[in-house]
Order: structure tokens, then sequence, then C-alpha cells
């Protein structure tokens, strides 16, 4: 396997109404899209797109998105991260891959813990996470890349 581009970091926030207008009002974000919720996670959510820079022809890339994440409900991963770390912060990185089942093998093979079967994700692609014990302190959550990506 190899490492793919660095699709977004996701942030888990407490309150995702006040942390859209920080990026908005704090960081300049002009690119936000609309939260939803992803009731599979239990989060609403929505996507910070950072600016990208031009590829070889002048055209524009995608930059790193950050993932902004609300616990939807108290028991859920975000609601007991957010236990834990009541400010929120930095909750995972994610990385893409051409092949979700071939990473995913790959890790295992390593002895790395996955979390679960590939799901669908916010993206609407399939993802898995890596526990943080096995990727260096960091849950890391790996990507199919999207196809439109193509």
């Amino acid at each position: 396997m190899k490492l793919g581009r660095m699709n977004h970091i996701g942030v888990a926030t407490p309150d995702l109404d006040a942390s859209i207008a920080f990026y908005r009002d704090v960081m300049g974000a002009t690119d936000i899209t609309e939260p939803f919720v992803l009731e599979s996670q239990k989060v609403r959510v929505c996507f910070v797109n950072t600016p990208g820079e031009n590829g070889p022809n002048g055209e524009p890339t995608a930059g790193t998105q950050v993932e902004l994440l609300q616990p939807t409900e108290a028991d859920s991963a975000v609601g007991k991260w957010l236990d834990k770390n009541p400010l929120g912060g930095q909750h995972h990185v994610c990385y893409e891959v051409p092949d979700i089942h071939e990473a995913k093998a790959w890790f295992e093979g390593l002895g790395k813990r996955v979390l679960g079967e590939p799901r669908i994700g916010a993206h609407g692609t399939l993802i898995f996470f890596v526990h943080p014990r096995d990727m260096g302190g960091q849950l890391t959550e790996i990507m199919e890349t999207p196809k439109e990506a193509h």
C-alpha cells in the first residue's frame, strides 16, 4: 500500500454552528458546506474547504478539508471523545487510498487494529478507522478516493 493524499482533518466540536462561525469570521474560510447529519456515525458534520494549489496545467486542485463534527448523541464515538476533551479539537486525520479493501487487508496484515468493516463515510465513499495505538497515537481514517476525484 502507498500513502495517498491527506483528504481531511477531523475536528470534534461541542457546537458546530459556533465552529462554522469561527472558521468563517476568524480564519477567513469562504467555502463551507451545508451541515448534515450522518446517522451511522451519530454526528452533524460539514466541511471547510481550504484552497488548493494549481496543477501542472494551471488547473485548480482540491485543498485539504477540515471536517467539523458535532455529536448528535452523547454515547457516540465523537460524543465520548468530547467527554474527555470538552473544548473539542483534532479528532482524526484521513488519507485516501485507491482500494479500501486492499488497504484494510494491508493494515490487518501488519497487525494493526482496524475498527470495524468498511462503511460509507461523510463523503459518500467507503471508509474505516485504524486504532490510535497502532498509528503513533493518532486515530486515522482510511478513505477510498472518491470516484469524481479521478
